[in-house]
């Protein structure tokens, strides 16, 4: 028999364009890539081959790798950098380039404005090609379960607490580094300090998010009207993600969570923003003004589901002459078609207009708002691995472009 020897060193002849297909989506990634202006992120590198340092990575490199990760499912740095030493895919991304999960993570968020204005440009050239009809627009909410967990909720006394114990360990370790003559035990408590004075700064944020949230408890009873607020348990938040809440889920259950607000024309995204408002009421006009400002033009329609029902919001794309399909909210009791106190121009429209077939078969188109949904949840997008409402945003914008890629891979753009 023929045994295993693995101990037997040998020369190997290997090419790193061999180890893919023709038609791989990697290499059509690549080609996505080169063919993109990144003249921002070159203006940003600092050392080069002719410089002294270690040569920066190019950022075509770490472009194609994050966007061919998303793609895989691939939202862990870490995870990124073990496959660029042992998957054939990423190794001929990488080009024989070595990677770390530092820069794969820096870059990950620092690229997020360059993301942003590709995802407008990209559908811009779509818009001017006749590809995409902007006129009529779908707006829809996406919860994400956060990064916190729900044991890191904490009411305002033990925050009020807990602040005061961090704050005297900080100033502790700031005089025990100035009277250390050591220079090791110094960088020991000055790493010591910087845990701290982090802990410290998460907790005054959280401090902050619990003021913010009793104040828009008292800002929704005085535009609904009541006496007292609708939500009389005591106020609670993160002390590691302070900008997370928690929010009903689509199985019902409720866990810490960010909304994700995406605008759709076509089955591509074209507009993503990030909020921590557990409804999405009063979001219409945002997501008008991102439209906009995006793109210099204002939508014809605006598809959105039962949820963005505000008078408010109905009575300010009446006034912009937007037409807005809605569901009615269903009521047993009464008919949701005819008017009620307080009903506006545009609440009395909107009424009428949902009432006739043709609305409604106009509003079944919002349907395809949910095929990207559900790209992104199969690119992995279940649980976010980064804090705060910024990194969040980055993250998502990963997600828009990769899913407006396969639509560019369809329409045979790439």
């Amino acid at each position: 028999m023929e045994t295993a020897e693995r101990r037997q060193k040998t020369w190997d002849e290997s090419c790193l364009d061999d180890l893919l297909e023709a038609g791989h989506l990697a290499r059509q990634v690549w080609d996505y890539v080169e063919g993109l202006d990144l003249s921002r992120l070159y203006q940003r590198v600092q050392t080069t081959v002719r410089s002294r340092g270690r040569p920066a990575i190019d950022p075509a490199i770490l472009m194609a790798l994050w966007l061919y990760a998303t793609l895989d499912g691939v939202g862990s740095a870490r995870l990124l950098d073990r496959l660029c030493r042992s998957e054939a895919a990423y190794r001929w991304l990488c080009g024989g380039v070595s990677m770390n999960y530092h820069t794969l993570s820096d870059f990950r968020l620092s690229a997020a404005p360059l993301l942003d204005d590709l995802l407008s440009q990209s559908v811009a050239g779509l818009i001017e090609a006749g590809l995409i009809d902007a006129s009529t627009v779908a707006v829809d909410g996406l919860r994400v379960r956060a990064s916190a967990g729900a044991s890191s909720f904490r009411r305002e006394e033990r925050l009020t607490a807990l602040y005061e114990e961090a704050r005297q360990a900080v100033d502790k370790l700031r005089a025990e580094v100035e009277a250390d003559p050591g220079s090791a035990n110094r960088r020991r408590q000055a790493r010591r300090k910087a845990a701290s004075e982090e802990r410290l700064r998460r907790l005054e944020a959280a401090r902050a998010a619990a003021a913010e949230i009793e104040q828009r408890r008292q800002e929704e009873a005085v535009e609904q009207r009541r006496k007292a607020k609708q939500n009389d348990k005591p106020v609670r938040t993160s002390t590691s993600d302070p900008q997370a809440r928690v929010m009903k889920m689509a199985d019902g259950g409720y866990r810490p969570a960010y909304n994700v607000q995406i605008k759709t024309a076509a089955a591509h995204i074209i507009g993503v923003s990030i909020t921590n408002h557990a409804s999405d009421r009063g979001l219409l006009g945002p997501a008008v003004d991102e439209i906009e400002r995006r793109y210099g033009i204002k939508p014809k329609q605006v598809l959105a589901d039962g949820g963005y029902a505000g008078r408010d919001g109905i009575e300010r794309l009446h006034a912009e002459d937007i037409t807005l399909l809605c569901p009615l909210p269903k009521n047993a009791k009464s008919d949701p078609t005819l008017p009620r106190r307080g009903d506006g121009p545009g609440t009395l429209a909107w009424r009428r207009r949902m009432a006739e077939p043709e609305s409604q078969t106009t509003y079944r188109r919002r349907m395809h708002t949910e095929r990207p949904h559900a790209h992104m949840r199969n690119n992995g997008l279940h649980q976010l691995l980064v804090r705060g409402t910024e990194k969040v945003k980055a993250v998502l914008l990963w997600h828009a472009n990769a899913v407006n890629f396969r639509q560019f891979k369809r329409l045979g753009w790439v």
